[in-house]
């Protein structure tokens, strides 16, 4: 197996909520504004989203996993820094737990308004916050083949990175449903399978010919080929509660787009569960997380969701070998099966102390690093480095 030059990059959306009543603010153009003044920030690391109450920030590429923790660790600590001048609170959740029912604004770009003009309700709807990890890959077609290999292997990730369980103020049952709302778009949830670059462009054509979506952009699946880099993106997980649970999804996403890589080169034989199977796999995941059990991409039966995790972890050991995270990778989805997801620990938060105690899980103070030396290695702000494409709505 040969994983050098497989570097990576991150983004997350974070969510504004307002000081006193943990309601979504309209402020992303102060917290904008503020963070041109924070020193830990360079220039254009923090962008807008679809609705006001939303922002989000992208590394430059990352050669490894500490360069990725010092990065999450220094946006995350200087946006918060950035929204506590705009007068409002930065939220690592994957849905808003509270709501008015009242539209939150669509920023002020063309796109966007488009986007509520096609899809109305649903726009309004959108106060969902993803992570995308964007692995590189050779070209296209190598991308594509390792997408159709680490397609079966999706839901599970959903479950590792579930944390949006409430909704309007209340539990909604589901430890994501950021991915129930995101799934209404119409090119959304599991890809097809695709075997090469040249089917996975068939796929794309076709869809495009339907006229129901405007561009390449709107392929919401959760997983898909960059289109402005050379990378492979899974779009999977909600935004993670801190940089702890993010790296180790990152770390992971990575070992899975390199096991693709290799698996597709020697031609081994692919798992390819039918879409309907996977579509079931993936909601069972959204609905549950890590909470019993999951379908196992290998058998197509319920497993406990430890074991299909350990499975997991099996198959793309030896790229997590060879790219050094064996320790962080493991260590972490440890802390995940124990602790519980993002989810799990909101909920939980919620039944101790009641929304104050929630609010404060979701936003708190100040951001401290994970793991102080790993944060030194990557603190760099990788100005002039390129930022990573994509929003969570393209």
């Amino acid at each position: 197996m040969t994983s050098l030059g497989t570097t990576l990059g991150v983004e997350e959306e974070y969510l504004l909520l307002d000081r006193e009543t943990g309601l979504p603010t309209p402020r992303a153009d102060r917290v904008m504004a503020a963070a041109v003044m924070e020193p830990l920030l360079g220039r254009d690391e923090v962008g807008d989203e679809l609705l006001q109450a939303q922002i989000e920030v992208a590394t430059p590429v990352c050669v490894g996993l500490a360069d990725v923790t010092g990065h999450l660790t220094r946006y995350r600590q200087a946006v918060c820094s950035a929204a506590d001048a705009a007068g409002c609170r930065l939220a690592a959740t994957g849905a808003a737990p509270l709501s008015t029912g009242r539209a939150v604004p669509v920023t002020e770009k063309r796109r966007y308004r488009e986007m509520r003009q096609d899809a109305a309700r649903l726009v309004d709807e959108q106060l969902i916050n993803g992570m995308h990890v964007h692995v590189a890959v050779p070209d296209r077609s190598a991308g594509a083949a390792a997408l159709g290999r680490l397609r079966p292997w999706l839901p599970v990730v959903v479950a590792l990175g579930a944390n949006s369980p409430l909704w309007g103020g209340l539990d909604t049952g589901f430890a994501s449903w950021r991915t129930v709302v995101f799934d209404r778009w119409p090119v959304s949830g599991y890809p097809p399978f695709v075997a090469d670059g040249a089917g996975y462009e068939r796929q794309v054509g076709a869809l495009l010919g339907t006229g129901v979506i405007r561009d390449r952009h709107q392929l919401y699946w959760h997983a898909r080929l960059s289109e402005r880099y050379p990378t492979l993106e899974v779009r999977a997980p909600d935004v993670q509660l801190d940089v702890d649970s993010a790296v180790t999804l990152a770390g992971l996403i990575r070992g899975l787009v390199a096991t693709g890589l290799h698996e597709a080169r020697r031609g081994a034989r692919l798992l390819d569960p039918p879409g309907v199977i996977l579509q079931a796999a993936g909601w069972h995941a959204s609905r549950h997380g890590l909470d019993g059990d999951l379908v196992d991409p290998r058998l197509g039966t319920p497993v406990g969701a430890a074991d299909v995790v350990g499975a997991l972890l099996d198959h793309i050991a030896p790229a997590l070998g060879e790219l050094g995270d064996t320790e962080r990778v493991t260590a972490g989805v440890a802390r995940l099966l124990d602790q519980g997801t993002g989810a799990a620990r909101q909920r939980r938060a919620l039944a101790d102390g009641g929304m104050p105690a929630l609010l404060d899980l979701l936003a708190p103070g100040s951001v401290k690093p994970p793991h102080e030396d790993e944060a030194e290695d990557g603190a760099g702000n990788g100005a002039g480095t390129g930022d990573l494409e994509g929003a969570e709505r393209g």
